[in-house]
């Protein structure tokens, strides 16, 4: 199966750009998110150069962040570099769960390899068992409750695209 971040976009902006005049863009150095302004028009995501996983994990931090948010650049979340150390890393993995489960859900449903990013390659080393154990915890929970209405749209057009003979349920199965 191939997977193209053209096709991410594709989906994205035909599940978004009208409802939430928001895009999906790649090519960038880092990934950003930067809403509407006098020069642009729509709320874009920015995700770096042409990774597909990238490109989910931005998807996935817009799902979680609120309307206020989505009005600020990158949602007005500071971010710790990577050199962090392990209270810094315990602090990043508490925020990142919800993100990554997300993304773990979008990567299942493109038929995509998913793992957890600590992102802190040069950082105090920690174990990332247990961070992963509560991603993977957060995905259950989201898949069995049900997801919002922006992961569910995102997912659905990704199954449908990727995987369109998997029946939705199955994902539980697969985290």
């Amino acid at each position: 199966m191939q997977h193209h971040c053209q096709d991410l976009i594709t989906l994205f902006d035909n599940c978004f750009l009208a409802d939430y005049n928001t895009c999906l863009r790649g090519g960038y150095p880092e990934p950003e998110y930067l809403p509407a302004d006098a020069s642009e028009p729509h709320h874009r995501i920015l995700f770096t150069r042409d990774y597909f996983r990238s490109a989910l994990h931005e998807v996935a931090h817009w799902c979680v962040a609120g309307a206020e948010r989505r009005l600020l650049p990158d949602f007005g979340y500071w971010y710790a570099p990577d050199g962090r150390s392990a209270e810094q890393q315990r602090t990043f993995e508490q925020v990142e769960v919800k993100p990554q489960a997300l993304e773990l859900i979008f990567c299942l449903a493109a038929g995509h390899r998913f793992d957890v990013s600590t992102d802190n390659l040069s950082g105090e080393a920690t174990d990332p068992a247990p961070f992963r154990a509560r991603v993977r915890e957060q995905a259950r929970a989201y898949l069995s409750a049900g997801l919002g209405e922006r992961p569910q749209r995102y997912s659905a057009a990704l199954l449908a695209h990727y995987r369109p003979d998997v029946a939705w349920s199955a994902l539980l199965e697969e985290v």
